[in-house]
């Protein structure tokens, strides 16, 4: 389907609504990219909400549900006044607020309405992506593999890894055939324990980080969850891996905040690095992107983990690392306007490809 299209998502750090304008055919063409932030009271509700005990009114939510649907609107508007022709529609991801998709009534949970975004936009919104995914059996996550297993069709076999808040690692081998799922966290605990000790939204460069001494008891430990042995499918989010659940393991010993900070550094990169090392599809080149391609002692900690694998930004491929995610938001957006499905069985354990997201019609149509 021709036409522009515009992706919206803010991931599991909540650290803002990152934005594309993009347009899929002859070719991937992305216009223009912006991240817009959250206001700092909003973020702080919607992190509360991370905890695995957190609690909220159904007034609350359906409030929040508005307010984040009005940024989300805010955000689009945004590029909307820099496009050169109507834009077709908005795949808008949405923030979540709970990934549960075990257990005997699984669900994936994003906000920020998209009856407002439509609204104040006037054009057609698509979201709810996840749902049909979880629906059909599937995990609902990781969505991006379909979108990598196009862009990065001619590096085949490689791997995609996305560092945001939680990393998620696509793989795609010579036979056209792709895999993909949630590695565990990649940022979400760097920021959370940098947050808690400096006071900082990040640790700039990883510079906090490479100051420490990884505490290899504590690494151990840390490994030793049970969701890094589950075999794919599977997902996660800031509900499982949050300071909650690393303060457990730091109940009974005394590490220093530098070394916690060094040893989380170390733990996103072994983890990616036993996830990958598992697989039976021989990966050489891994591309990133997210946020995490900025942390220059994370990239130099996976360069050591993945070795003798290379390891570099997405943009060896003409590719934004920071939007890599919005355009897939954009893309899923145009499958759906063109109805057609999107096969993720491989990935999320879905019975089959399934029609991903609800349309929102603006006033206009």
């Amino acid at each position: 389907m021709s036409g522009l299209f515009l992706g919206l998502i803010s991931g599991t750090s909540a650290d803002g609504i990152d934005a594309a304008l993009v347009r899929f055919e002859p070719d991937l063409q992305v216009l223009s990219t912006l991240t817009h932030a959250y206001p700092e009271d909003l973020r702080a509700r919607l992190l509360s909400l991370t905890s695995a005990d957190a609690r909220i009114s159904l007034d609350e939510l359906g409030a929040l549900d508005v307010a984040v649907g009005e940024q989300f609107a805010a955000a689009a508007l945004r590029l909307i006044g820099s496009s050169p022709e109507p834009i077709v529609a908005i795949g808008s991801h949405g923030q979540t607020v709970r990934h549960r998709p075990n257990g005997p009534h699984p669900f994936s949970m994003q906000i920020g309405d998209p009856a407002v975004i439509a609204e104040r936009t006037g054009i057609t919104t698509v979201a709810d992506f996840r749902r049909a995914d979880v629906a059909a059996g599937g995990q609902g996550a990781p969505l991006a593999p379909a979108l990598h297993a196009r862009l990065f069709d001619a590096q085949r076999p490689c791997a995609v890894l996305n560092l945001g808040g939680i990393a998620n690692l696509t793989l795609l081998s010579t036979d056209a055939s792709m895999a993909g799922f949630d590695t565990g966290p990649a940022n979400c605990l760097l920021d959370a324990w940098n947050a808690r000790h400096n006071g900082s939204a990040c640790d700039q460069d990883g510079a906090w980080a490479r100051s420490g001494t990884v505490d290899d008891a504590l690494l151990t430990a840390l490994l030793g969850d049970p969701y890094f042995r589950m075999p794919a499918p599977k997902s996660s989010g800031r509900e499982y891996f949050n300071l909650d659940w690393l303060d457990a393991q730091l109940a009974q010993r005394s590490v220093r905040a530098v070394d916690v900070q060094a040893s989380l550094l170390a733990l996103t990169a072994r983890s990616i690095a036993d996830c990958l090392n598992s697989q039976p599809v021989r990966i050489e080149h891994v591309f990133v992107c997210g946020g995490g391609v900025h942390n220059r002692a994370l990239m130099d900690a996976l360069a050591l983990a993945l070795a003798p694998r290379s390891v570099q930004s997405v943009a060896a491929v003409g590719v934004d690392p920071d939007y890599v995610e919005a355009i897939l938001f954009a893309w899923l957006a145009r499958e759906r306007i063109a109805e057609r499905p999107v096969d993720l069985a491989r990935v999320t354990g879905a019975a089959g490809a399934r029609m991903l997201g609800a349309v929102h019609l603006p006033p206009s149509f």
